[in-house]
């Protein structure tokens, strides 16, 4: 297989913003987004009129068929790159991918990557759940009454099965991301939580219950990227991509090649090459956590720790801020957020403040190098970024 064009050193995000979270009813979801791009902007001193190049995801409560363009309207802009990315929650580092490579290329100057929506309010939590329940195959899976806490119950089983991974180590991943959303200032969640909590949590399909389930959000996120040449001009501390690497595997959990080896290791490879770096120069971890079994299995799949040891790494406490490996310092998707593909764009946008430096209690110290990891779908499609504070 031909080795990717090494995008390292040659890309920099030089903004980052996230609308008000949690429920806010006031707001639409391209508000929302709109809110996160704006923050964005005065972060990196930029103007609308900067941007040339604008990438959404999508939404289940706007009615919208090119969100993308409308985004575009909404906020006044008339770029010469524009897209509306679906790929699940890996959509926003997709998006990154997609945007870097127009920059290398020309295509675009600078690039504006929002996602988000008001799923919380302008959808509810039932209609939500309803809306996940056609992700199953329409003729092989649906019948059966699949849905998305399902599918990753049954990779939870799997898991559990095969390396003797226990609930009590799922919930502490719960545990460990509610900690670190107490030290953001605009986490959704903001009530600490216990094992027994997490343990004793309201049934969703087993093993999984509602603590170890994402949120249901308002809100948006958004970055900004250009060029690191352009970069150095800007009032912003620049951070600079190192590494980016995307795999996919299937779409479907039935056509799954297994189900505890997934495509981030592929992924994984693909960014460590580029970056010329391994999983014991990370210094923290952003790991996409829509269900608690699933940043055990990246973790085990990007290096963090060897198989089957996943578990063992929050139950120990090594994914703590302060620990060995700090992971979604941020709270995660279970703790901060989750808005649709703004799940996985908060864990960009974390990465960023944090190689920036000077986020008090929540800061990892001497933070040089981060790990952030997507993935879309039932553990299908798969980005993972390295980033660095220096080139």
């Amino acid at each position: 297989m031909k080795k990717p064009t090494s995008l390292k050193n040659k890309i920099a995000i030089v903004g980052v913003g996230e609308s008000d979270i949690g429920r806010v009813p006031h707001m639409s979801g391209l508000g929302l987004n709109a809110q996160a791009a704006k923050r964005a902007l005065d972060d990196s001193g930029l103007q609308v009129s900067d941007i040339d190049g604008v990438l959404t995801a999508y939404s289940f409560t706007e009615p919208y068929f090119m969100l993308g363009s409308v985004m575009c309207e909404y906020l006044g802009v008339k770029p010469r790159f524009n897209a509306s990315v679906i790929s699940g929650g890996a959509s926003p580092a997709i998006m990154l991918k997609h945007a870097a490579e127009a920059i290398a290329l020309g295509q675009a100057e600078t690039v504006l990557v929002c996602a988000g929506e008001n799923r919380a309010t302008g959808l509810g939590r039932d209609a939500a759940v309803a809306a996940l329940m056609a992700v199953g195959h329409p003729y092989f899976e649906q019948p059966y009454g699949t849905s998305i806490p399902g599918f990753y119950a049954m990779i939870a089983q799997r898991h559990m099965h095969e390396y003797g991974t226990t609930r009590e180590q799922m919930a502490q991943v719960a545990v460990t991301t509610r900690e670190h959303a107490l030290l953001h200032p605009n986490a959704h969640m903001k009530k600490p939580i216990t094992l027994h909590d997490v343990l004793q949590a309201k049934p969703i399909a087993d093993p999984l219950g509602m603590l170890d389930c994402c949120l249901i959000s308002d809100a948006g996120g958004a970055f900004i990227v250009t060029s690191a040449e352009r970069a150095r001009d800007l009032k912003c501390k620049p951070v600079y991509l190192q590494g980016i690497g995307e795999y996919h595997t299937h779409e479907h959990l039935m056509c799954a090649p297994s189900l505890t080896q997934f495509g981030a290791t592929e992924s994984g490879r693909i960014a460590y090459e580029m970056a010329g770096l391994g999983p014991k120069d990370m210094d923290f971890a952003e790991l996409y956590d829509c269900f608690s079994i699933v940043p055990i299995i990246e973790a085990e799949e990007l290096g963090l720790c060897e198989h089957g040891e996943g578990g063992a790494l929050w139950a120990e406490g090594h994914t703590k801020i302060g620990a060995s490996i700090p992971v979604n310092t941020h709270g995660g998707m279970l703790s901060h957020a989750h808005a649709g593909a703004a799940g996985g764009l908060f864990g960009i946008v974390e990465a960023v403040r944090q190689l920036r430096g000077g986020l008090g209690e929540r800061q990892v110290q001497g933070a040089e190098v981060a790990l952030v990891h997507n993935e879309g779908g039932i553990l299908s499609s798969h980005c993972t970024m390295i980033f660095a504070n220096d080139k």
